[in-house]
């Protein structure tokens, strides 16, 4: 299994970038995923997790600014940020993992992630 993230950068606050995740050795449509970040001195945390029926939920620092999606033919995992706030500078991270199903996906702990990509840097400047 193989995840990369791509698409990091550095953009002034109020800005947009879109994170992808190609995915290889899983198919995207049937594992729990998700974005996830850290900044320096903090802990890794979840940003954003879809689950395999769609559904999708979203730290409450992102609500209403990123939007998770995928897509299956060409198994991508995406992350749309939109009105970047320094406060968003960090590494974020790919992750998924086959049995964190339904429910579990949106609200299990970052450490039941079994796959994890390396990451890109998102740095945003006020």
């Amino acid at each position: 299994v193989t995840l990369v993230e791509s698409g990091g950068g550095s953009v002034q606050a109020g800005g947009s970038l879109r994170l992808s995740c190609a995915a290889s050795g899983l198919t995207v449509s049937s594992y729990c995923m998700g974005w996830f970040r850290q900044a320096p001195g903090k802990e890794r945390e979840g940003v954003a997790r879809i689950a395999t029926d769609g559904s999708t939920n979203y730290a409450d620092s992102v609500k209403g600014r990123f939007t998770i999606s995928k897509d299956n033919a060409n198994n991508h995992l995406y992350l749309q940020m939109n009105s970047l706030q320094a406060e968003d500078t960090a590494m974020y991270y790919c992750a998924a993992d086959p049995w964190l199903g339904g429910t579990r996906c949106l609200s299990a702990r970052t450490s039941l992630f079994g796959y994890w990509g390396q990451g890109t840097q998102v740095t945003v400047s006020s």
